[in-house]
């Protein structure tokens, strides 16, 4: 049993400790962990007490219950509150010979209960088995510990385990005593002082900032849903990341709480620790701004892949480089790691030119490619493979080549719908009327439509077109002519434009019929179109709102490119006529009429 422990630390006796077997390599992430069978209270770092440790004075410390002592089972002689509080005050004297100071060594004494138990034990057994003579022998010309008290020799046992603060104080941020014991191993080079300073930057760095926990939770699952393609060390590691956080209450809502997942994110990769601040992450901080990421947003990215850190301003610029080889701007790759941190991963980067290829294949002009990328970065996460199922279901519409580009240029997520919900979409729009060549002129024209739920949304859609009497007979025109009414909102969008024109006195039934007719006349918006173009038609050319119903049209014209002008024709000629001989020709047809103009000659 004695040989397998070694493998991670010297063998601990109560005596004295064996000597050390060598260091085992770090991996950038998991450092070894201690067999479950090793006891908590070995002494992993082979040293002696130097010095006699003292106090004079007693610190005040919250009352504790006694429910929640760091001691071992069973009755203690001494009151256990008190034992605790000179427990505390042991450590917290402990920790200020190595320059912490008062106020911080008395939260770090606070917030390390096993530390404490491990050395409360420490010193319960030896005053068990009166070996306290023969353990302060062994290391040579040592202090009589007999007329020690409690506190002196929890102080002792402190000095003993060799880590100069850093396990207390690594428990103290959240890691578990075992972890906590392995990292401040390999950490014996850095001052406590140094470490607590490290610590408090990456906890700034990770968890500072407003409160968009929810939004950056949504980012980490979308993240996790659409990678398709065998991830590397470093989003493997993130992926186990996130799903600890998400088995928490909350799940990865709470991927920005400072504490739980601090502690976490300690856990999971205990060798950002390891990093310099002042060489190696405040340069990747000023790297990161000066491509585009605000200060502010940069904990975003890194929460949501934390392996980044690790990543030199040399390697993040060979990561951007490889952006930029494909034809997408340095300065719209900021962007895209706010949007998709996991581009500078390696299994994203060897994926890039794969889904770029891809694409060309299917002749995307190159410039929807880039859009695509830009706007969904995402996709960079989907196997070829995948692509090729939603590709092909889109060629069965006719939608291929450039007007695939178009799709994807403007909705890329569609890419990585299920096919199976994207084949629900078409039959629903079937069973409406329309056949596939028609399916697919609607959703080049309007994307969105694809990838909508046909029960939440597309069948309450049409319900409320018939609500508003249109006919089921002039619903499939209606939808032909502006299929965005599919997708938008009824009560933030369509009622509101309703009442408008109710306001301005159109019935209800001929609300319905312009709907029936021209049904983007629903998509204008109040301010910029349906006021002042109703407010033209009555107040200056003097006409009735009724002209309107029979030529609903009227709205899509541009009031000082097109109606003005004529109007003012019109009216220098005198001549009335209705909206649609006033506007529905083309500016030859326009002149000849009523300009007397006999061709194009003039």
């Amino acid at each position: 049993m004695a040989t397998m422990a070694s493998f991670f630390f010297p063998i601990p006796t109560i005596n004295g400790c064996t000597k050390s077997s060598p260091l085992v390599p770090l991996h950038r992430f998991n450092l070894p962990q201690p067999p479950s069978f090793f006891p908590l209270t070995f002494c992993p770092f082979p040293s002696r007490f130097p010095f006699l440790l003292t106090s004079s004075h007693f610190v005040r410390f919250a009352s504790t219950s006694s429910d929640a002592l760091p001691f071992s089972d069973g009755p203690p002689e001494e009151d256990p509150l008190h034992s605790l509080a000179e427990a505390r005050l042991a450590v917290s004297e402990y920790l200020q010979r190595f320059g912490v100071s008062e106020d911080e060594s008395v939260s770090i004494a606070s917030n390390s209960p096993r530390f404490l138990k491990m050395l409360v034990d420490g010193v319960r057994e030896l005053d068990e088995t009166s070996m306290w003579v023969s353990w302060s022998k062994e290391g040579g010309e040592q202090p009589l510990v007999d007329d020690f008290g409690f506190k002196e020799k929890v102080g002792l046992m402190a000095m003993e385990k060799g880590d100069h603060g850093k396990v207390a104080f690594l428990e103290s941020v959240g890691m578990n005593l075992s972890s906590a014991m392995n990292v401040a191993r390999y950490l014996s080079g850095e001052m406590l002082p140094s470490l607590i300073y490290k610590v408090k930057y990456m906890k700034g760095l990770f968890f500072s900032g407003s409160g968009d926990g929810e939004v950056i939770g949504k980012n980490a699952r979308r993240m996790m849903t659409n990678l398709s393609i065998p991830p590397d060390d470093d989003v493997q590691q993130t992926l186990s990341f996130f799903e600890k956080i998400e088995a928490r209450r909350g799940g990865l809502d709470m991927l920005c709480s400072n504490e739980e997942s601090f502690r976490l994110l300690l856990e999971s990769f205990p060798h950002m620790l390891f990093l310099s601040v002042e060489s190696h992450v405040k340069p990747v901080v000023e790297f990161l701004e000066n491509i585009g990421i605000p200060k502010e947003r940069t904990r975003s990215m890194f929460l949501l892949f934390p392996p980044i850190i690790f990543f030199d301003t040399e390697v993040l610029k060979s990561r951007i480089l490889a952006f930029e080889e494909v034809g997408i701007e340095a300065t719209t790759v900021g962007k895209l790691l706010l949007k998709y941190p996991w581009i500078t991963a390696n299994c994203i980067q060897g994926n890039l030119k794969q889904i770029v290829s891809f694409l060309e294949l299917e002749k995307v002009p190159n410039a929807s490619i880039i859009n695509a990328i830009s706007s969904w970065p995402l996709i960079l996460g989907s196997s070829t493979s995948k692509l090729q199922l939603m590709v092909d279901r889109f060629g069965g519409l006719g939608v291929q080549s450039k007007k695939l580009g178009q799709v994807i240029a403007t909705s890329p997520q569609i890419l990585l719908q299920k096919p199976q919900e994207f084949l629900q979409v078409v039959s629903y729009l079937e069973e409406l009327g329309f056949d596939k060549g028609s399916v697919g002129r609607i959703i080049t024209r309007c994307p969105e439509i694809s990838a909508t739920s046909v029960e939440k949304t597309l069948k309450r859609k049409i319900e409320f077109l018939i609500s508003i009497g249109v006919s089921k007979t002039h619903l499939p025109r209606a939808i032909r002519k502006y299929p965005e009414l599919l997708v938008s909102d009824p009560d933030k969008t369509l009622l509101p434009r309703i009442r408008y024109l109710r306001q301005r006195g159109f019935s209800e039934r001929d609300i319905a019929f312009m709907v029936g007719r021209f049904s983007p006349v629903l998509g204008y918006s109040i301010e910029e179109v349906l006021r002042p173009k109703l407010d033209f038609l009555v107040n200056i050319m003097e006409k009735s709102i009724k002209e309107v119903v029979d030529y609903p049209r009227y709205f899509s014209y541009s009031l000082e490119k097109k109606i003005v002008p004529r109007f003012r024709v019109l009216k220098g000629i005198n001549v009335e006529c209705s909206l649609k001989d006033m506007l529905g020709k083309n500016d030859e047809e326009f002149a000849v009429q009523f300009m007397g103009y006999k061709g194009t000659e003039h």
